[in-house]
């Protein structure tokens, strides 16, 4: 346990400001009230407005989205018995909390500062859950304190244990304040050798569990072990009742906020961290506002996402910050069969002004993409070290379509693989990972079309920079089924290689400004109705631009001004040249 709080008191900042009102006299304290209440009455319009503004300009036809309403009636924790220190646990507090508000038609709990330890809150309508600043909320280490539901994880049906935060088929939900919500994941997830220090793995390995045959792994116990080797992307496979699942208790570790089938929900102003698996998970929720929180994982955090927003409709993600161990901002809609089944695409999106320190994908939208996503504006993020900044990923057998993209005015820094990646062949893996495995399948064979092929088109990209990457851009469709109807504009890149353009039709790379190392300019294989405009970049030696594939037709490269391509254009031999113009 001491190790436990010396952990916690690395990774939690809390919030040490004085906010004791001077108490000399009576007038100076009436004076002081009434000059919050102005401000609280001025803030909250603003607040509003921000929001409002937010639709101007927008692509497409977007309602404006309901924002939780909670009845006047307050309590606190304490009322019922809570006890801070973080040795009490307070889940029968919470509880009954909850449930005081539910009789009075809804309201207000309250968490004052303090480490209260709890087991899962769950969560009912017409409730605002308010964690005051330097209130810490410590969810139980205790495993049995989390028992199975039925859910869906990694776009399948399937059973995990309770998340610590729960709540299904609501309506009017908020959670606010300054405090911190900790999920306890350290206890859940299984962790890979290679994201660690020496030390740091030596520490591990001598605190208990198991690890892997091949030593490359570390699990918290031989249970977690057996159940990981016969699941598909965490989910167990072939299993049929609940006992099939107790049996394996250990291996389902949840998502840290699960809401499902709700309306009306708000997340404004709390940090959430340390998640078992995603941290946060709205599904199927329709009016979500999610503003002004931090959410933060660990970086070696196996599925440790910050967002998943999962067959929503109507959301805004704005003045965010996430520093997490996998994709930061993520957008799904269900997986391959089932996922189809559901048919609930995630559309109606606005995600603005939020900062990604560290994750797999800055903005990331799939893999479980079945259901469909459409409609979604990004705009006025920076990415610093993601492992890529904007990601789409899906693969054969998801099916669905994702259109209607619109994405702007983003910034990234120091980019370990692909600032930016469309990447149709996902297997599980981070791009990282997959590049140590062998990269791309730029010829692949096409497979026929059917309902399980997915579907990218119709996405505008404009006004980025990149300050560093291994790559600049990668567009790579399926043979079968091309990545359609790209827009790149007005872009500064700097990378050590260039751009990827695979199995792809129809785009248009106007105003691109490209700095690169050794690496091609440009390189385009088996892709057509390809319009390449003012792209400037220093050509040094022969061949930076590449044309191969026998698919590859209706090309057009135009440099910037001033400049000649010649000898810096290689058409493969399988390329009928006339197609290619430059």
């Amino acid at each position: 346990m001491a190790g436990d709080a010396a952990h916690r008191t690395r990774t939690v900042k809390r919030d040490q400001k004085n906010t004791q009102v001077s108490t000399k006299n009576l007038l100076t304290k009436v004076i002081l009230a009434f000059l919050i209440m102005i401000s609280g009455a001025c803030v909250q319009p603003q607040a509003e407005n921000n929001l409002s503004d937010l639709y101007e300009g927008l692509e497409f036809d977007m309602p404006m989205i309901r924002e939780p309403v909670i009845p006047d009636f307050a309590v606190s924790i304490t009322d019922f018995g809570a006890v801070p220190g973080g040795q009490v646990l307070n889940t029968q507090a919470f509880a009954d909390a909850i449930d005081a508000v539910t009789e009075k038609g809804g309201g207000k709990v309250t968490i004052p500062a303090g480490i209260w330890l709890t087991g899962p809150v769950i969560l009912k309508s017409n409730l605002e859950l308010h964690a005051e600043s330097g209130a810490l909320i410590i969810f139980s280490e205790n495993k049995d304190h989390y028992p199975l539901v039925e859910t869906s994880f990694e776009g399948l049906n399937t059973w995990r244990c309770i998340s610590p935060i729960y709540g299904k088929n609501l309506e009017n939900i908020a959670f606010t304040g300054s405090g911190v919500w900790d999920g306890s994941g350290h206890v859940w997830r299984y962790v890979k050798k290679f994201k660690l220090t020496s030390n740091q793995w030596n520490e591990l390995v001598a605190s208990g569990g198991v690890v892997n045959e091949a030593g490359t792994e570390w699990y918290p116990s031989e249970q977690y072990l057996e159940a990981a080797q016969n699941a598909n992307m965490n989910v167990p496979m072939h299993l049929e009742t609940k006992e099939d699942y107790e049996a394996i208790r250990d291996f389902l570790r949840p998502v840290m906020v699960s809401i499902q089938n709700s309306k009306s929900v708000m997340l404004d102003g709390p940090v959430f961290q340390n998640s078992p698996a995603w941290c946060i998970h709205p599904l199927v929720v329709e009016d979500l506002i999610v503003k002004n929180i931090t959410v933060r994982n660990p970086w070696f955090s196996q599925n440790g996402d910050g967002i998943d927003i999962e067959s929503c409709k109507n959301v805004i993600v704005t003045n965010c910050n996430f520093d997490v161990g996998d994709d930061a901002i993520c957008i799904k809609s269900g997986k391959d069969e089932q996922g189809r089944a559901r048919g609930i695409p995630s559309e109606n999106l606005i995600i603005t002004n939020n900062i990604v320190y560290h994750g797999h994908g800055g903005v990331t939208v799939g893999s479980e993409m079945s259901g469909g996503v459409r409609n979604v504006h990004v705009s006025k993020c920076t990415f610093m070290g993601t492992d890529v900044g904007l990601r789409f990923k899906s693969n054969r057998g998801r099916g669905g379509v994702v259109e209607d993209i619109y994405i702007s005015d983003i910034r990234m820094t120091d980019i370990p693989t692909n600032a930016i990646s469309f990447n149709l062949y996902y297997g599980g893996l981070s791009v990282s990972e997959m590049l140590e495995e062998g990269g791309s399948n730029a010829f692949a064979a096409p497979e026929p079309v059917t309902e399980e092929t997915p579907q990218f088109k119709n996405i505008h990209i404009r006004n980025i920079t990149v300050k560093g990457a291994m790559q600049a851009v990668v567009l790579q469709g399926l043979p079968e089924m091309n990545l359609e109807n790209v827009t790149l504009s007005n872009m500064l890149l700097e990378a050590e290689n260039g751009i990827l353009i695979s199995d792809a039709t129809n785009i248009r790379i106007e105003h691109v400004d490209l700095i690169t190392g050794e690496g091609n300019a440009l390189s385009i294989i088996n892709s057509s109705e390809i319009e390449v405009a003012q792209l400037d970049y220093e050509y040094k030696t022969e061949n930076e631009i590449i044309v191969l594939g026998e698919r590859s037709r209706r090309i057009s490269i135009q440099p910037g001004a001033d400049q000649e391509l010649g000898s810096h254009v290689f058409v493969g031999g399988e390329v009928d040249a006339g197609e290619i113009s430059f």
